[in-house]
């Protein structure tokens, strides 16, 4: 094997719990993007195991496979437009998001009363109703259920932001305005992992976690690193050197030569590259090997990249490297692979490659 994302879910486990809190908030484990590259079914199934009251995801396909492993615990798909398979989704159980009317009028024909959450757009501009909200106030509820309401916070990692506030508010109005029509929706949910963590005025009935189930947190800047939260990094993440090779000073290395060594030195070929989820475009990142990081130098490739060992290395052809872990040992963690990409812990590992195998084994640090 020449790469491995090693799992550990005794460590969602362990955020779900911490993710609950002391008041055990009823939990949404979000599960989407294959469980943000952990794995969907095993995360989903280790989730429910794990205290997880809901799983939550964006497509109808991803809600289907779930309930067709055995996943048991409700489950709310939330992009689903007009014009998808809805008689699937109440065929499996599945809570159906609503965001427009002509998806709303296409689950009304539906027979059983498909169970529906409604979703507010309350700032962010994104998903759910906005200009159609009084139309759709005067809609004919009789032949659904609607089990919730809900939202999503723009800025919920900026705690400080007048925009959450506004949010909150603006939540709460939309709520009225059900509950004056004679709509009260067993569960409403707003807050995601940032919200979760740092709101608890937007707990309300359902909290929804998706980067922090995983161990990492939800902005950098502003909330600090996943030590700071109390949160456990569930994936890890390394490869083995395909190849290790002395060099002279001034050697060019990769395409385009765009980086040169600057001494006599030991390169490391990583047998994973961009088809593997690897960022082309990371600079300053790079793998932990013989207790130290050892950079990448030049352009990764589609399936390999190089980091500089250094002359004193030990390292050897066939050595497992660590492109990024917890960062307890001084690896490279997600955080810093984003850092290096100019993006997010979130794209990091939600881009590894299913070429990449998924390893479940605990202690995987």
């Amino acid at each position: 094997m020449r790469a491995e994302a090693r799992i550990d879910l005794d460590r969602i486990a362990a955020n779900i719990n911490l993710l609950k809190g002391p008041t055990r908030t009823p939990l949404m484990a979000v599960v989407k993007a294959d469980a943000y590259g952990h794995g969907l079914v095993e995360v989903g199934l280790a989730a429910e195991k794990s205290g997880a009251d809901w799983l939550g995801v964006a497509l109808l396909e991803e809600a289907i496979k779930l309930r067709t492993h055995g996943v048991r615990a409700p489950i709310l798909a939330w992009l689903v437009p007009p014009g998808s398979d809805f008689k699937q989704a109440v065929a499996h159980d599945i809570d159906i998001a609503v965001a427009s009317i002509a998806a709303f009028k296409e689950i009304s024909t539906l027979p059983n009363k498909p169970r529906i959450h409604i979703e507010f757009d309350t700032g962010m501009s994104r998903g759910g109703f906005l200009d159609e909200w009084n139309e759709f106030l005067k809609s004919d509820f009789s032949k659904v259920h609607v089990i919730g309401v809900f939202s999503h916070f723009a800025r919920a990692d900026e705690p400080e932001e007048q925009q959450n506030v506004d949010q909150l508010k603006r939540f709460n109005e939309m709520v009225t305005d059900l509950a004056d029509i004679g709509i009260n929706p067993e569960i409403k949910h707003l807050s995601n992992s940032a919200a979760t963590l740092k709101n608890s005025a937007a707990h309300f009935d359902l909290v929804r976690t998706g980067i922090s189930l995983y161990g990492l947190t939800p902005d950098l800047k502003h909330l600090g690193d996943s030590k700071a939260l109390g949160l456990a990094p569930a994936m890890q993440l390394r490869a083995k050197l395909h190849l290790v090779k002395s060099v002279a000073a001034h050697t060019p290395v990769g395409y385009g030569a765009t980086a040169h060594t600057d001494k006599q030195t030991k390169l490391g070929v990583v047998a994973m590259g961009y088809a593997d989820g690897i960022p082309r475009v990371a600079q300053g990142a790079g793998v932990f090997v013989d207790g130290v990081r050892a950079p990448i130098i030049g352009r990764v490739s589609m399936d390999q990249f190089v980091v500089d060992l250094g002359p004193g290395s030990q390292a050897k052809s066939g050595d497992w490297v660590i492109v990024f872990g917890d960062g307890t040992r001084g690896e490279y963690t997600a955080d810093d692979w984003g850092a290096a990409s100019g993006s997010i812990n979130y794209e990091i590992v939600t881009r590894i490659g299913p070429r990449v195998p998924r390893i479940y084994a605990p202690h995987v640090y």
